[in-house]
């Protein structure tokens, strides 16, 4: 955003940054990749949470863990052809069209990214199995919603504001 930014301002005063057009296109595929996996972890993709937490606990955690390997098997296809189209960038020397810069080290990343997804998905595979067979166990290793009161309790107490309407950090 910084370099498109710039690359904006810089344009008004009539003194374009060379390669702003070609770094933004590429580092698209670093902040658009690398944080899915965190973004598994947190819970944060397209989720039907309504359905999925009135389930009773064992068939919930079944269900959340054929999701899961869904989701697994989807990840490796995507590694697969995303390593495939790393190899071929790098191999024939892919670049950018007017400043020639090599796209295989963005290339790279997808793959990359969606490995780092794979093992999470691995990994709540795992906890949703552990859950499936003891249902009444502690949760870990395994993405969880907050329900709305939860979240308010939440937002409430880092907001700083105390039950009482005060603040509660730094009362004046």
């Amino acid at each position: 955003m910084l370099l498109t930014t710039t690359g904006v301002f810089s344009r008004l005063i009539g003194a374009p940054l060379p390669a702003s057009l070609e770094i933004s296109e590429l580092a698209i595929a670093v902040f658009a990749f690398l944080g899915a996996a965190y973004a598994q972890r947190q819970a944060a993709h397209i989720r039907l949470e309504l359905i999925i937490s009135n389930l009773p606990g064992r068939f919930r955690w079944l269900l959340e863990m054929f999701g899961s390997f869904l989701s697994l098997c989807l990840m490796l296809v995507l590694v697969v052809y995303s390593w495939e189209f790393f190899l071929n960038a790098w191999i024939i020397g892919d670049s950018t069209y007017d400043y020639e810069i090599p796209t295989w080290p963005a290339k790279l990343l997808v793959p990359v990214a969606f490995t780092l997804w794979a093992i999470r998905l691995f990994i709540e595979i795992i906890g949703f199995g552990r859950l499936a067979l003891e249902p009444n166990a502690i949760p870990y290793n395994v993405p969880l919603t907050l329900t709305p009161e939860q979240e308010a309790r939440l937002e409430i107490l880092h907001s700083g504001a105390g039950g009482d309407g005060s603040f509660a950090a730094g009362k004046d």
